[in-house]
């Protein structure tokens, strides 16, 4: 190995242990250190020693293990953190993982969907499975913000299995910030998860009817 090769990996292992330590970081994280190829040739390298851990084509992390639980799998929002900033694409939490993180549903999905207004893709971590879907620019207007998340955690539930149990578990999970957002975003969703944006906005009492 080339003396400039070493002072390469020198570099990228300063900062891997300074910046991503229980973060996933791709090679678009070195490119000011030097040209691509050298990067990736770098953290294979690094990858082969058991320095870092190859996830996934392009991802990588620093191993971590738990005494009893062994190699810990980095979480799903570092993944996405690294795939948004590599391809310069926002991401918005859908399906089954959006409810999850509103508290709406217990399931922690092994395949988890965010929408995107960048390409499709699908990332196989372990027997977690990552799926980009590409979608409508209305779709993406409330992405990364608490709008999104409940329009997409509502549509997942679907109109007939929202009720007023559904409606107060929102209302006391956001707080005045959220619900300010949500009535400022409520032309962005269909016209059911509109509605009971506003009574969530509003906190307006009621029953399931009010809500329909």
């Amino acid at each position: 190995m080339g003396r400039h090769a070493q002072s390469l990996d020198a570099l990228i292992v300063n900062r891997i242990r300074s910046r991503y330590a229980g973060r996933v970081f791709t090679a678009a994280d070195f490119l000011d250190l030097g040209n691509r190829h050298a990067i990736d040739v770098s953290l294979g390298r690094h990858a082969r020693a058991g320095t870092i851990r190859k996830l996934a084509r392009g991802l990588y992390d620093v191993p971590r293990r738990d005494p009893h639980l062994g190699l810990l799998a980095p979480s799903v929002d570092s993944i996405a953190n690294a795939l948004r900033g590599r391809d310069a694409v926002r991401l918005q939490p859908a399906g089954a993982y959006a409810a999850n993180l509103l508290g709406l549903s217990d399931q922690v999905p092994m395949r988890i969907v965010f929408l995107t207004d960048g390409g499709p893709r699908q990332v196989r971590i372990g027997r977690l499975q990552i799926v980009l879907k590409r979608t409508t620019p209305r779709n993406m207007a409330t992405a990364g913000t608490i709008s999104g998340l409940v329009i997409q955690g509502l549509r997942h539930l679907g109109k007939q299995h929202v009720d007023d149990r559904t409606v107060q578990k929102l209302r006391q999970r956001l707080n005045a910030n959220d619900k300010a957002q949500l009535a400022r975003d409520v032309r962005f969703a269909p016209v059911w998860v509109a509605r009971i944006m506003k009574h969530i906005a509003e906190g307006a009492e009621g029953g399931r009817a009010a809500i329909r």
